[in-house]
């Protein structure tokens, strides 16, 4: 059988420049930067850009040790190796909220669903479609129950294995940003692949506008929006994925099937200014759909969404009101 791999652009939100008055506080120092499997962009401005920047990209290499699950000696290696162990306070931390974000979402995201990654080939790179029984074998691993945080101290069982990617950057955004307060930044943005965050204002004083990829022709935008202190991060099924036979298999799975989610919906951005609960609720919206990732949005505060169908229709949360902005036709949800 012979299947062809294919790869989309992973930067699915970009940056849009403005005009504005410049202010003594405006001078720019940026950087970019190749962590966790992405391409990052780390801009802040005034008198302490450049050590805020450089100060921000030790912090990225070491959560990458920490989280990196493929890497030797990683927290989350230890413990998928070993079935428990010590981890630092900021892997203990992203695990609970991770698990948080499990719970909340009734499994929708789901950190133990690494089996089920690795045997369809997402994390090696190996792709494939796999048979019933295999696929049968990894589901039994898959069960958020089978984690536990007591401390510093990760436990799996039963075969589980732990992956914070559909997380760790969001994590690691929010952390930036609380880097550049510590070094007297107030304006500053990075994007981690299709994670953004934002801190403060421009320099000129206007928000931030970070345009939407359009998932269907992605060098094209849907929209954009307009932010301060907030992140915007989007999921999508045309970020990663590979044809066989003729079908396209993404990268986000169900992690009730085990199969790339079939829920209606091309891409999902969360706007909202918890960063790590954004990136994983942008997997778990994505897996839930459009009616139930609406019902989800109305029981819950603290974010809004952009919804995008695979027939390219446009739903918007009304929280966004004056603040998503598309020449497109789109419809607002309302609580």
């Amino acid at each position: 059988m012979k299947i062809s791999y294919l790869l989309a652009p992973l930067i699915c939100v970009i940056v849009l420049a403005g005009c504005g008055r410049n202010t003594a506080d405006s001078a720019e120092f940026s950087k970019a930067v190749f962590a966790m499997d992405t391409e990052m962009t780390l801009k802040a401005y005034g008198a302490n850009s450049e050590s805020a920047v450089n100060a921000a990209e030790r912090e990225i290499n070491r959560l990458d040790r920490l989280f990196d699950r493929g890497r030797d000696g990683s927290d989350i290696n230890k413990v998928n190796a070993e079935g428990t162990a010590k981890v630092s306070s900021d892997t203990s931390a992203l695990t609970e909220t991770a698990l948080d974000v499990c719970e909340a979402t009734d499994g929708a995201f789901d950190i133990t669903i690494a089996p089920v990654m690795d045997l369809w080939g997402f994390y090696t790179g190996e792709y494939q479609v796999p048979d019933d029984d295999e696929l049968a074998k990894a589901m039994a691993k898959v069960d958020r129950a089978k984690v536990n945080v007591d401390g510093e101290v990760v436990s799996v069982k039963d075969g589980a294995k732990l992956d914070l990617g559909g997380i760790a950057k969001g994590y690691l955004s929010a952390r930036i940003m609380e880097i550049f307060r510590e070094n007297g930044v107030e304006s500053g943005i990075v994007s981690l692949g299709g994670n953004v965050q934002a801190l403060g204002l421009k320099p000129d004083g206007s928000k931030w506008r970070v345009a939407i990829q359009d998932p269907r022709e992605t060098d094209m935008f849907i929209g954009s929006v307009s932010i301060s202190d907030k992140a915007v991060i989007t999921s999508g099924g045309y970020q990663r994925y590979f044809e066989d036979g003729g079908n396209i298999y993404h990268h986000i799975i169900d992690p009730s099937t085990g199969y790339p989610a079939e829920s209606g919906l091309s891409s999902v951005s969360i706007i909202s200014e918890d960063g790590a609960t954004a990136d994983g609720l942008s997997t778990a919206l994505f897996v839930m759909g459009l009616d139930k990732g609406s019902d989800f949005w109305r029981a819950h505060n603290g974010f809004d969404v952009i919804f995008v169908t695979g027939d390219g229709e446009i739903y918007v949360t009304d929280g966004l009101s004056g603040v998503f902005e598309s020449e497109r036709k789109y419809t607002v949800i309302k609580r």
